[in-house]
């Protein structure tokens, strides 16, 4: 019986111990690679976006600016984003290996486009289940296109040098 009582408890916790442990890993050709714990991306400049649902209820999505990550790591955004840097994209990748991209033009506001965020908490509560703990939220896609659930690595990738 204890051991069913130790299972049992493990069981309970584990998404709370899978939140704990996720990491958002920012790679590829940037001058500083960032590995980012649920409690760093906490700590930066935090915003939301709400979403429609498919009931006609709204969803309301927590978290960081795709921007102030990449930004972070270094990314050409702003005056240097032109040439040869406009030829790169970020490829976000899934757990379960969805994979989609962006241009840098479409993430920098500056270029006057919406803020794709880097959600962590839905509706006031930390994501979960077959959300994972990180979730790209793209207010403007069409629902689910680009919103890639299990984020776990952005990389950066330069076509031209």
């Amino acid at each position: 019986m204890t051991v069913m009582k130790y299972a049992a408890i493990l069981l309970l916790s584990y998404p709370v111990l899978a939140q704990t442990a996720a990491t958002l890993a920012v790679t590829g050709d940037l001058p500083m690679p960032l590995t980012l714990t649920l409690a760093n991306l906490a700590a930066m400049p935090r915003q939301t976006v709400r979403i429609p649902n498919p009931d006609g209820s709204m969803a309301v999505y927590e978290g960081v600016a795709l921007y102030d990550v990449l930004k972070k790591a270094g990314v050409p955004f702003g005056g240097e984003l032109r040439g040869k840097a406009l030829a790169s994209y970020v490829l976000a990748k899934a757990s379960d290996a969805y994979q989609v991209a962006f241009t840098p033009g479409e993430i920098d506001p500056s270029f006057g486009n919406q803020t794709i965020l880097i959600a962590d908490h839905r509706d006031g509560s930390p994501l979960s289940g077959n959300q994972g703990a990180l979730r790209l939220v793209v207010p403007n896609d069409k629902e689910g296109a680009r919103s890639v659930r299990m984020l776990e690595t952005l990389e950066f990738v330069r076509l031209r040098k």
